[in-house]
């Protein structure tokens, strides 16, 4: 996702989701909240940081107090040479170099004050807040502040994205349990008999849950991190086409032809099943968005130099834009449609493909091809326990 620049966001602290007009007003409540008054006030009235100019705050407040000192220094020789009293000049002077402390100060405090605001208005759930004033300045302040852009802009993307993961769950889910419901209710009623292709279909909608529930497991094994592993060693060849099999019958609707160019000598260790989902969630995703009676690729080579198997998926004519392609790895992201592809899923399958290579110190990436888009899989051919 690319990231706003920070000349282009406005001059306000917070760039609410909805629009509201000049009175705050908090919807839970149904009163006006003083909190976002404030935040509202502290936007509006300060715009400008006097200071920023340099690359550490160290030396920002070193030049202003030189300054302030130089300024007093000026001032009390000044009033003394035009014949003030010492005890005139003294507090004249020390009101003057305060005022000039506090000026440029301001310029240090308003950007902590905004991410202060910033802060509460996320723990409220509102994760649209940035950071407006001191993010073109070049000293500590101001890295913060562009870094807490970022993390919002982070957050509010998972926000988003998990957001629309318990929609797509929850149509996943109600889709197949309505259908078996069905099912089942005219078993009950004697509508229709329970004959093999009825309790087929039934065993298929089993499978989409079952499939959704393996999903929702990895998800919890993403989010802590780490997943045991039964290491073995296999012959890679056999293991592709164990793992291409199945796909090719739930596929056969489309008439993809699956082209596997892989020597039968490899071998390699890791964990099957994990592998499995790694090379089913590419695979699928390949078939998913290539046109029907199209060719899917699967070649495979190994790398003695770096001892390493390289295994490339690629679909032919469809491309993945370049700034896409670190996206598409992330969590909840879903591909766009388009002639010749699938929607629905949950946005996890790659994800978890990058988890699973990550576990066996692999690698999964999108590398430029001509031919359409190319999944380039890096695995280890021997484990080595960390």
């Amino acid at each position: 996702m690319a990231k706003p620049a920070a000349n282009d966001k406005p001059s306000a602290s917070f760039m609410p989701r909805k629009p509201h007009d000049s009175k705050s007003f908090d919807a839970k409540s149904k009163s006006f909240d003083p909190v976002a008054l404030r935040r509202r006030a502290n936007s509006l009235r300060t715009t400008t940081r006097p200071i920023g100019l340099f690359s550490s705050l160290k030396l920002e407040l070193s030049v202003l107090i030189v300054i302030a000192t130089a300024i007093a220094f000026i001032m009390a020789w000044f009033l003394l040479k035009v014949g003030l009293s010492g005890w005139i000049a003294m507090p004249i002077t020390l009101a003057v170099a305060l005022g000039i402390t506090y000026f440029f100060s301001r310029g240090m405090i308003v950007p902590l004050r905004q991410m202060r605001d910033a802060a509460e208005g996320m723990a409220d759930g509102d994760y649209s807040v940035r950071i407006s004033i001191g993010t073109d300045s070049n000293d500590e302040i101001g890295q913060l502040a562009r870094s807490f852009n970022e993390m919002a802009e982070e957050l509010q993307h998972a926000d988003q994205m998990r957001s629309d993961m318990i929609a797509n769950v929850s149509h996943e889910l109600r889709t197949p349990v309505s259908a078996l419901q069905a099912m089942l209710e005219n078993l009950a009623d004697g509508v229709t008999e329970a004959t093999p292709a009825n309790l087929e279909a039934i065993l298929n909608q089993t499978h989409r849950l079952s499939d959704l529930i393996a999903f929702l497991l990895d998800l919890s094994r993403m989010e802590a991190g780490a997943a045991s592993l039964q290491i073995e060693q296999f012959d890679f060849a056999e293991f592709i086409d164990e793992t291409v099999e199945p796909l090719e019958i739930a596929d056969a609707g489309h008439a993809h032809d699956i082209e596997v160019r892989i020597a039968p000598d490899i071998m390699i260790e890791g964990d099957q099943d994990r592998l499995q989902q790694l090379f089913t969630n590419i695979i699928s995703n390949a078939l998913k968005h290539s046109a029907d009676d199209t060719t899917v690729l699967i070649e495979a080579h190994e790398n003695d130099e770096l001892g390493t198997v390289v295994t490339n998926v690629v679909n032919f004519g469809s491309q993945i834009p370049y700034e896409a392609r670190s996206d598409i790895f992330r969590r909840f992201v879903k591909g766009k449609t388009g002639p010749g592809t699938e929607s629905g899923g949950t946005g996890l399958g790659l994800s978890i493909a990058r988890w699973a290579a990550q576990l066996h110190g692999g690698t999964v990436k999108v590398v430029d091809d001509t031919r359409g888009a190319n999944f380039e899989i890096t695995l280890p051919k021997y484990h080595t326990v960390e």
